[in-house]
């Protein structure tokens, strides 16, 4: 983490018995709140303006701000502050809430009085710990509240992230006909909700052709390389590109870095080739990032036909993002969809039946503590008596349309076990697995947060643990799922993790809690650059703020080993195997 020392001190409270500063007199407003307020050209950075009367702290964020790649003026007078959004058109306010004369909560309020200044994002950054404070802010019209002491990745995910949003919700307000927009007018591409307004009306027709999904390869590294703002542009370049390979048909954005493409009436023996040339134009020519810099995009394209039918366009939309799952692993780079049939399903389902069974392995600190903690492992008994592991259950849910339910039930049953276990001794911490499908349902969201409030249950005593591959193909999904998660204090581990450029920047871009290792890491001890490996991988971790899981110990080597590479907990059959039972002594532990 970086930060100067200036940057993190809290604010200084407004004294109690100040007297309210005076108001801008209405000259000051009539020549600031002029509606001549343009969007800034499409093709531009993303453009902060900073308001902060304390000048390190000012120069930080903004630093911190172009580092991303994104224009940041600093302001620190903020009886001008409406002047200088006429001047500068920021996509975004980042404001301090202690200013003096004017403080930031009344200058949100005017801000919010002034012509086509509504939907201007205001974010603010403080060191002010009283939780009421935040609720009068963002009930003064901001849109977010971040507390100080912040990490860098952070500020610039919280700020480019409002940016986006907000350049989409544009996109998509009601024109001079009181209908959503059609095209987005940044990119000059279809919509989203049009695209896919015109999907559903193609499978409620019957049409022939069919839907394809583009994914572009490396998103996170790139972003990660040239900030936010260029790969915006890049992927805006990128999108152009497709859409002219996929002309006449409708080409929208879908998130960061996928696209999907709809081929109405188009031949459906033509889908493959129609895929390939797309994956070939993304990669034929560079595209220029920076001045002197250019870089060359890879991607893969999973299709599916229309004609078998789809229930809705959303049903249409997973089932081709799943395909493009399956282009990752082939050379070409492009797959089509096969539609299951029902006896396959059948199958699925077959093996459903039986009885849900959890088992809890503990998970234990190396340095000794007083909290239990367990991992819950699912496992299904069926009626012949055999117990099959998450590992065959969970894809047989997930081809079947039952992965949410499963999830669900699985859910329920640890947030009673939280509830079982609140007055004990020793307080409880449970790791629950949860798919990627799940947790992007807004209603299991909603649910969730419903139950925690319910039971009155702490969220920190609840860990979702999300695989690693699934969080590299839904990142943006599951950043909006944490953000949700937040203020319940709800908290998450990254499992299975192998270090790559991508996997690592994760580690910043997720608000996570815990990293749970690899499984091929618990052989460290016998070869040296897997050692290394961890050790790297370890130190990177605790850099982020991170705790570190080694799992499957089985030996005590393996489990020096880990000791000794800096792993704060470790688990597997050494310490103790799943069990029915939470019995496992915390306390007395010795490792």
């Amino acid at each position: 983490m970086v930060a100067p020392p200036s940057p993190v001190a809290a604010d200084a409270p407004a004294p109690a018995n100040s007297a309210p500063p005076p108001l801008p007199g209405p000259t000051a407003l009539a020549e600031a709140g002029n509606n001549d307020l343009a969007p800034p050209p499409s093709d531009s950075p993303y453009r902060v303006l900073i308001v902060e009367d304390d000048r390190a702290q000012a120069l930080f964020a903004q630093s911190v701000l172009h580092g991303a790649g994104m224009q940041a003026i600093v302001h620190s007078d903020a009886d001008a502050a409406l002047q200088a959004i006429k001047e500068h058109r920021p996509d975004l306010i980042l404001m301090d809430l202690h200013l003096p004369g004017l403080d930031g909560m009344r200058l949100t309020a005017l801000i919010r009085q002034q012509p086509g200044l509504q939907l201007l994002p205001i974010v603010f950054l403080s060191g002010d710990p009283d939780p009421e404070r935040q609720f009068e802010v963002l009930d003064s019209g901001a849109d977010d509240y971040l507390s100080k002491p912040i990490r860098p990745r952070h500020l610039i995910a919280a700020v480019a992230n409002r940016i986006r949003r907000a350049r989409a919700q544009a996109a998509t307000l009601p024109g001079a006909s009181g209908a959503p927009a059609t095209s987005n007018p940044e990119t000059g591409l279809p919509t989203r909700h049009h695209v896919l307004q015109q999907l559903n009306t193609a499978l409620a027709h019957r049409d022939q052709g069919g839907v394809l999904f583009i994914e572009v390869a490396s998103a996170l590294g790139l972003r990660e390389r040239y900030g936010y703002a260029a790969f915006e542009r890049l992927m805006v370049q990128a999108g152009q590109r497709l859409a002219e390979a996929g002309h006449p048909h409708l080409l929208a954005r879908l998130n960061d870095n996928s696209f999907l493409l709809l081929a109405r009436n188009a031949d459906e023996d033509a889908l493959e080739g129609i895929a390939a040339a797309l994956r070939e134009q993304l990669s034929a020519r560079a595209f220029v990032i920076r001045d002197d810099e250019s870089v060359h995009l890879r991607g893969v394209v999973g299709y599916a036909p229309l004609s078998p039918g789809f229930e809705d366009a959303n049903s249409a939309l997973e089932a081709v993002e799943r395909t493009t799952l399956q282009a990752r692993l082939l050379s070409a780079g492009v797959a089509g969809h096969v539609h299951r049939q029902a006896v396959t399903e059948q199958e699925h389902l077959a093996l459903l039946e039986g009885q849900l069974e959890l088992a809890y392995q503990p998970i234990v600190a190396v340095a000794g503590g007083n909290t239990a903690q367990y991992q819950l492992l699912l496992r299904l008994r069926q009626s012949d008596g055999t117990v099959l592991a998450a590992g065959q259950v969970i894809p047989a849910a997930e081809a079947a349309g039952r992965i949410a339910d499963l999830d669900q039930q699985v859910m329920d049953h640890a947030l009673g076990l939280l509830d079982l276990y609140r007055h004990a001794t020793q307080p409880l911490n449970l790791f629950v697995s949860q798919s990627l499908r799940t947790l992007q349902r807004d209603a299991f969201a909603d649910w969730l947060l419903e139950s925690l409030q319910q039971r009155e249950l702490p969220g920190s005593a609840l860990v979702i643990d999300v695989r690693l591959p699934d969080a590299l193909i839904h990142t943006v999904p599951l950043q909006q799922f944490c953000q949700r998660m937040a203020g319940a204090g709800v908290r998450f581990c990254l499992s299975q993790f192998e270090p790559s450029g991508e996997a690592d920047a994760l580690l910043t871009q997720l608000p996570l809690s815990f990293v749970r290792m690899a499984a091929r890491f618990s052989s460290s001890h016998a070869n040296p650059a897997t050692r290394e490996e961890l050790r790297k991988a370890i130190e990177q971790a605790h850099a982020a703020g991170l705790q570190i899981i080694g799992q499957q110990i089985e030996d005590p080597q393996a489990a020096a080993a880990m000791w000794v590479g800096g792993v704060d907990y470790i688990q597997g059959n050494m310490v103790q195997s799943a069990g029915s039972d939470l019995n496992f002594d915390f306390h007395n532990a010795v490792l």
